[in-house]
C-alpha cells in the first residue's frame, strides 16, 4: 500500500520514526542545486535532460533499504515521479511506502513558477543544498 502524505506530516513522521528512510528520486542536479531535506538519499528514477529511466533504480534502493518492511518516504519535485517510484517499490515487495505529495518544490502557480503554492520548501521544513 502507498500512503499519500503531505510534507509537514512527512517531517513529523520522520521525527517519530527514526527507522525510516527518505529517498529523493530527482535527478542529481535537482537534488544538489535546488536542495533536499537533511538525510535524504538520492536515487534517481529518471535522468535529465531527456528523462531517461534509471535502469538501476530498484537496485539502488535495495542497497540503501534491504529490509522490505522499512518505512520508505519518497520525494521528487512535485509528487509525480515519487508516486511512480512508490509503485515500482510496491511491486518489488516494499510494504511501508509514503509518497510525499507536493514534493520538494510543489505545483506550478499561475505564472508557471514552483515553490509558491506548496512543497517541502514552501512549507518551511528543513532543507539543505550540497
Amino acid at each position: 500500500m502507498i500512503e499519500q502524505i503531505d510534507p509537514a506530516a512527512a517531517w513529523q513522521f520522520m521525527l517519530e520514526h527514526p527507522e525510516h528512510v527518505l529517498i529523493d528520486v530527482r535527478d542529481p542536479i535537482e537534488f544538489t542545486m535546488i536542495g533536499h531535506p537533511p538525510g535524504a538519499h538520492n536515487v534517481p528514477l529518471k535522468f535529465a535532460p531527456g528523462w531517461l529511466v534509471n535502469p538501476d533504480f530498484l537496485e539502488g534502493v535495495r542497497q540503501i533499504v534491504p529490509d522490505l518492511a522499512t518505512p520508505v518516504l519518497l520525494l521528487c519535485r512535485s509528487g509525480q515521479r515519487s508516486q511512480e517510484a512508490a509503485e515500482q517499490l510496491s511491486a518489488a515487495g516494499y510494504s511501508k511506502l509514503y509518497n510525499i505529495r507536493e514534493g520538494f518544490e510543489g505545483p506550478l502557480d499561475d505564472s508557471r513558477h514552483r515553490s509558491s503554492r506548496g512543497g517541502w520548501r514552501y512549507r518551511g521544513l528543513p532543507w539543505e543544498q550540497s
